[in-house]
């Protein structure tokens, strides 16, 4: 079995102890409206660096299981960034869901809700916890639950960023999403049934994207100016990383090696 099959059992789990734990109908009645922080009017305006807070990945192991969420997100926000994606997938990457309000509590820009997103319930609890926009992976959803989990984030007043690996699954959310008003098309560098990352991803997908019509971001693998350098000439509006800062010795100065 891939990790990708692993995961998406394991989360189906998950999803159903939560739910005999705390229905859908009580996040519902109990959910808190937070004040919109927008990512997408960020990067329609100016290029954008999204820091990412894990503890770790099946990719990189455990990077930091006592990671300090309150003060990466601090020094992320200090230092220009445009949103902090928190990876709230557990046991996986050791992450919890209250990982959110912690981030949410003690900064000011925008925050992703970074998951395998595969039943409305994760949805609801992450607008519960302060999120502003939900990850929807192209590579586990039919076309209809995508259709159905952006209504329901449009009816919340959560952005999404809809995230493809291949032609093929850009195919299918083309399909699906015509208006692209609060969306953000992310290009996830890494094969998430490898676990192989390759920048040059972004570049063979970019060219089938309209970027003056859609805001496109590149996700992992980006470890230099330079790449974002070549990914900007190529039209993307912004970048996600994590572990190229989390296992930096000094965050604050390796994101000033990234600024543009």
């Amino acid at each position: 079995m891939s990790i990708l099959l692993e995961i998406i059992e394991q989360k189906e789990k998950t999803i159903k102890i939560k739910k005999r734990d705390l229905p859908l109908e009580k996040i519902k009645e109990e959910l808190i409206f937070y004040e919109k922080r927008s990512l997408y009017e960020k990067l329609k305006k100016n290029f954008g660096i999204i820091g990412e807070i894990k503890r770790g990945s099946p990719s990189a192991g455990i990077i930091n299981k006592d990671v300090n969420f309150i003060e990466i997100a601090k020094i992320y926000e200090k230092n220009g960034l445009s949103g902090i994606s928190v990876l709230t997938c557990e046991p996986y990457f050791f992450g919890k869901i209250e990982d959110l309000k912690i981030v949410r509590e003690n900064v000011n820009i925008p925050i992703l809700m970074k998951d395998f997103v595969i039943d409305e319930y994760q949805i609801y609890e992450g607008k519960a916890n302060g999120a502003d926009l939900i990850l929807l992976i192209a590579k586990i959803l039919k076309e209809r639950e995508i259709k159905e989990f952006i209504k329901i984030c449009e009816e919340l007043n959560l952005e999404v960023i809809i995230e493809v690996h291949n032609y093929e699954e850009l195919e299918k959310v083309f399909k699906v999403v015509e208006n692209w008003e609060n969306k953000i098309l992310g290009i996830n560098n890494r094969n998430l049934e490898t676990l192989e990352t390759k920048l040059e991803n972004t570049l063979n997908l970019i060219k089938f994207i309209p970027v003056d019509k859609i805001i496109v971001i590149s996700e992992s693998g980006i470890r230099r100016k330079e790449e974002i350098d070549i990914l900007r000439d190529y039209g993307i509006r912004g970048v996600l990383i994590g572990e190229t800062f989390l296992k930096s010795k000094d965050i604050e100065e390796k994101i000033k090696e990234f600024k543009i």
